[in-house]
């Protein structure tokens, strides 16, 4: 499926709040290895870590996709993507 570039900048945004997620709740748990973490908890990790992958791969196939479309070069489309994703408003 075709993606614009303000669809794929939506869903690296959509991915990187994901993974702000699962840091948050790094930060919030500690490692399982020192303080052993509820079933609750493993849980809510491990369902925050895969929404995070599985968005992850989703722009990372769309931008591929994208840039074969566009003829551009994979790297520059991503850089683009995540820098409008990251850095709304700044010039490139």
């Amino acid at each position: 499926m075709a993606r614009t570039f303000d669809e794929l900048v939506a869903m690296q945004r959509a991915a990187d709040r994901a993974h702000g997620r699962v840091e948050e709740l790094r930060d919030e748990y500690g490692p399982p290895t020192r303080t052993p973490w509820t079933g609750s908890q493993t849980e809510t990790y491990e369902f925050a870590w895969r929404t995070w992958r599985t968005l992850a791969q989703e722009v990372q196939s769309a931008i591929t996709s994208h840039a074969a479309e566009e003829g551009t070069a994979r790297s520059q489309a991503e850089s683009d993507v995540k820098r409008a994703a990251r850095h709304p408003g700044a010039d490139g």
